[in-house]
């Protein structure tokens, strides 16, 4: 497929759904300078809805650059009125703070409001015809949203998601790995505060402390590459079978930047340098595209012994990149190696924008 230029005579125009959050704050920042899209809607619980969005948002920005002077003004709207939400875009990012049935019943609505939905949160992550997709690995999942349209009785109106934020550092790896057949992977991630909406002012008894537990996040880490890795069957995603993965997930101080330390046994028997080369090559429609927010190379190998390291690593790519580092044969496991990913930009809100650049580029996004 050929790289594409697109041209728009106008911008698109976009909402945030709990743009006052944390992600919905990543959200905000990312679309400030977006080449194909405008912020034309901010819409969070009713408690923020009639205020302005830098009164709404007060002291609660967490963000390291200043909140954009665009959005400052803006009236936030209540995200439960959705036909008042609709008549303002062509399609909106999904970061509500809710139950997972609220989120699932709000999506719903706005996807049969006739507005595409591009979510961030997990509650839809299951349903059988809404595609989960990292870019780079399914974008053939895509092809599901006309089965969803169907059952939803939209013409434009669906629901898309991304997957969890602790998957970034090690799915993209086993899938540029997989004609070698991975069939068992064990995996610890280390992942930063800021994956639960948190910094370290908020959150000071994470300042020097571990915690060994994520509520949810192992059987996330463990199930969902295997609905990327999965197929469309009679209109919905069949999950693969393999391979099989166990994990175990720990919060550590660490603002952004989930780490995570993977033991691989492979059916073939790959060289270090065959390795090295399907990750350093990986790449998929978004660098064929040159979508606005793609990496140019997904996948960066670190050589030194001491690498990836957050503090050295983490803004690879704009933050949209994968490092990889100390591959190396285990005693136990054919291959280990240590992957690291920026959880609020690749993992979240940066995750879902390159979807909708995807979702834009193949004509599911449109101007009303």
């Amino acid at each position: 497929m050929r790289r594409i230029e697109m041209e728009m005579k106008k911008k698109l125009r976009v909402g945030v759904l709990g743009a006052t959050g944390m992600v919905g704050q990543r959200f905000i920042t990312l679309l400030a300078e977006h080449p194909w899209y405008e912020v034309t809607a901010v819409a969070a619980s009713p408690r923020s809805a009639g205020r302005t969005y830098e009164e709404a948002v007060g002291g609660r920005w967490k963000m390291q650059t200043p909140m954009p002077e665009s959005v400052k003004n803006m009236v936030v709207m209540n995200v439960n009125e959705v036909e008042k939400v609709a008549e303002a875009v062509d399609f909106v990012f999904s970061a509500v703070d809710m139950t997972k049935e609220e989120i699932r019943a709000i999506e719903d609505a706005y996807a049969k409001a006739e507005i595409p939905v591009v979510s961030n949160n997990s509650a839809h992550r299951w349903t059988p015809d809404v595609p989960m997709v990292v870019p780079e690995i399914n974008p053939e999942h895509f092809g599901v949203i006309e089965f969803q349209k169907k059952r939803l009785g939209t013409t434009r109106g669906f629901v898309a998601v991304k997957p969890n934020c602790s998957i970034q550092s090690y799915a993209p790896v086993l899938t540029a790995w997989k004609e070698f057949e991975p069939y068992e992977v064990v995996a610890t991630t280390y992942q930063a505060i800021s994956g639960a909406g948190k910094t370290f002012g908020d959150w000071p008894e994470m300042v020097e402390n571990i915690i060994p537990y994520i509520g949810g996040e192992e059987e996330k880490s463990e199930q969902e590459p295997l609905r990327l890795w999965g197929e469309i069957k009679d209109g919905q995603i069949v999950k693969a079978e393999g391979p099989l993965i166990t994990c175990q997930c720990i919060r550590v101080p660490v603002l952004d930047g989930h780490t995570a330390a993977v033991f691989v046994k492979f059916k073939k028997n790959p060289t270090k340098e065959e390795l090295i080369e399907k990750l350093v090559n990986f790449k998929g429609l978004p660098q064929e595209l040159g979508l606005p927010s793609a990496p140019k190379q997904f996948i960066q190998y670190l050589e030194e012994d001491n690498r990836p390291q957050v503090k050295l690593d983490v803004n690879y790519e704009k933050g949209m990149g994968v490092s990889v580092g100390r591959l190396r044969e285990d005693t136990v496991y054919d291959w280990k190696f240590v992957g690291l990913s920026h959880n609020t930009l690749r993992g979240a809100a940066g995750g879902a924008v390159l979807c909708a650049e995807l979702l834009t580029a193949q004509g599911y996004i449109q101007a009303k």
